[in-house]
């Protein structure tokens, strides 16, 4: 077989399964995931590399109408994928029935891009299979796709399928990246978003999109096996710092051994974390917080 490599953007609105495509076609869970919309704000590189080709997947933060600067930030990472990519997997929702305005939107992007779509109609086992032709008509009719896949990104079944589609389309190459590299994104970011997620996870409303990350202190400490990490968890409001503790601290705890777990599976090693909760009002409209926070 020929070698191949490249470039695939993972695009679509909040919430349509993007980065949980991303884990189940890499075997590994870099991105993280949660059921509310607007989980992924970083553009995240994730490497998959075989005796056949070196794939470089981009997942990309939902693409919505901005209500702030980090909205506004999350916008330009998803849209600045388009540009630079080899492919660009498109995906939407089996449960949608017609090709809405956020979808026209980005529709109106790909057509500037000279990079080969590939649509990916997620979620299928929640509609009825004769839902799924009329839904393929109207988003054929949109844009001209190399290829319209119906997937589960919760079913193993689909990852050779969709991994297949991408071969066929990926120039032939070298590697970009050492074949034992799994991501682009450095600890710090990756352990992050890992207390992002849990907190994402067990709250609820409005909480946690107003919640930012910062690793304040990593160290490594190697004659004792083990990392401590110190992290800062930002609200923007008292009310919401309470909640995030929770009675007798039992919320945070959770978060901190939740987070303690995946991080050490992470980075293979012991960690003792400890986790400090900030109110800072209207962070994400602030520019100063944004750049300390890795939002730039």
């Amino acid at each position: 077989m020929v070698f191949k490599s490249g470039f695939i953007a993972i695009v679509g609105r909040p919430n349509v399964g993007k980065s949980t495509l991303l884990n189940l076609l890499t075997g590994e869970k870099v991105a993280i995931m949660s059921s509310k919309p607007q989980t992924t704000r970083h553009s995240i590189r994730t490497i998959l590399t075989t005796d056949e080709y070196q794939m470089i997947f981009v997942d990309t933060p939902g693409i919505h109408k901005p209500r702030n600067k980090l909205g506004q930030f999350m916008i330009k990472e998803a849209f600045n994928a388009f540009e630079g990519v080899d492919l660009i997997l498109y995906m939407i929702e089996a449960t949608d029935k017609k090709v809405g305005p956020g979808d026209m939107m980005i529709i109106e992007e790909l057509k500037k891009s000279v990079a080969p779509v590939i649509l990916l109609i997620n979620k299928i086992d929640l509609v009825e299979k004769s839902a799924l032709l009329p839904l393929i008509a109207k988003f054929s009719e949109s844009y001209d796709f190399e290829e319209i896949i119906p997937v589960s990104a919760t079913n193993a079944s689909a990852k050779s399928q969709v991994l297949n589609a991408i071969y066929k389309l990926l120039p032939e190459g070298e590697k970009f990246y050492p074949e034992d590299m799994l991501t682009d994104q450095n600890e710090k970011v990756l352990v992050q978003e890992l207390i992002r997620e849990k907190l994402l996870n067990l709250l609820s409303e409005e909480v946690p999109h107003g919640i930012g990350i910062e690793v304040i202190s990593f160290k490594e400490k190697e004659e004792k096996g083990l990392v401590e990490i110190d992290a800062n968890i930002y609200c923007e409001k008292e009310s919401h710092k309470g909640i995030i503790i929770g009675r007798n601290g039992a919320l945070l705890k959770k978060v901190g051994m939740l987070a303690r777990q995946d991080i050490e599976r992470l980075l293979d090693s012991k960690v003792f974390l400890k986790l400090w909760v900030k109110v800072k009002d209207d962070w994400r409209n602030s520019d100063f917080m944004l750049n300390e926070l890795g939002y730039k």
